[in-house]
């Protein structure tokens, strides 16, 4: 599997990055093992987690699944703070240093590991001001338990901010955003690719297959197949007018939509890995035949027919000025 650097930095990442959401909710610890095993037997080292997945059962697995074999040195092990992780506890969420410090000390138990190699902020949150956050960061840094910080779903302004307070805090800079990104939802190319790409910072899209709209499981007139997430009824016309086109071009590559979703991905200017979410080895190897599709001038021109660069045909915004302590993932 290629790698790349993250952002600016020289630290070297598979351009496919595994995200363990499923684990502990619809993945086992047998099958969480068995998936990361063969994501690095593929030549995938990039995991990301999260603290709030299954409250912390994410990286317990995960923290798991590393330690058996002694593989945990072989990964670039990301995981992220910011969820509500106590409902009775109005301390347990959030970008103040009270919850940073705790919640990375949390993880790095659950984990199982001394350090976390890129420790991201979630979400935003307004109500904080981003020189607590980035001192409580840095401090992090210095300590030796975070290699690099980033954040996830952050607007270009703030992320642009941010850049700005580590600049005159002399504090560690985020060095990654992590967007929602995928065909049916190219907002991002707007502001946040342009202002990514002027000041290295890597991006690592989630929801690439758009919650599994573009895994081509589903069809016009069909109900959805069993444990969708999606219900196909409520798509507009303009996402089926997209999916199908989709379809007749992964016909012609030879390749499954899946495949070709998360390469197109990939091959986005100032991208440096998706996360995949598979939740078996069997989701994960469909996911896997990304590296294995090109994508040509041809392709994107293609894409761009059936989707304009910046346009959005479906998808929740996530994109909100704050996240409250039950914002839901």
């Amino acid at each position: 599997m290629e790698t790349r650097s993250l952002g600016r930095t020289g630290a070297q990442v598979s351009v496919l990055c595994l995200g363990v959401m499923t684990f502990g909710w619809k993945t086992e610890q047998d099958e969480a093992t068995a998936m990361i095993d063969r994501f690095l037997d593929q030549g995938g080292n990039f995991i990301d987690t999260a603290n709030v997945y299954g409250r912390g059962k994410s990286e317990t697995m995960t923290g798991i699944a590393l330690k058996e074999g002694g593989k945990r040195d072989q990964v670039f092990l990301a995981t992220k703070v910011h969820g509500k992780m106590d409902d009775t506890d109005p301390n347990a969420w959030g970008n103040t240093r009270f919850n940073i410090i705790k919640a990375c000390e949390d993880s790095l138990r659950r984990l199982q590991t001394d350090h976390i190699d890129l420790y991201q902020i979630h979400r935003p949150q307004s109500a904080v001001p981003i020189d607590e956050t980035l001192r409580a960061l840095d401090d992090l840094i210095k300590q030796g338990k975070v290699r690099y910080i980033g954040t996830s779903t952050y607007a270009a302004w703030q992320v642009v901010e941010s850049l700005w307070v580590s600049k005159e805090l002399g504090l560690n800079r985020f060095v990654t955003e992590q967007p929602p990104y995928h065909i049916l939802d190219r907002r991002i190319e707007r502001e946040l690719v342009p202002a990514a790409r002027t000041y290295g910072i890597g991006i690592i899209p989630w929801s690439p297959l758009a919650g599994g709209k573009l895994t081509g499981k589903y069809k016009r007139g069909e109900a959805a197949p069993a444990n969708s997430r999606e219900d196909p009824t409520k798509f507009s016309e303009q996402t089926w007018t997209v999916l199908e086109g989709l379809e007749a071009l992964c016909k012609e590559k030879g390749c499954t939509m899946t495949a070709f979703a998360n390469a197109w991905c990939a091959a986005q200017p100032g991208v440096t890995s998706p996360i995949i979410g598979p939740n078996s080895v069997a989701q994960l190897n469909d996911n896997l035949a990304a590296c294995e599709v090109t994508i040509t001038e041809e392709d994107q021109k293609r894409v761009d027919e059936l989707v304009k660069p910046g346009e959005h045909v479906e998808g929740q915004s996530y994109y909100k000025a704050d996240f409250g302590p039950n914002t839901r993932w």
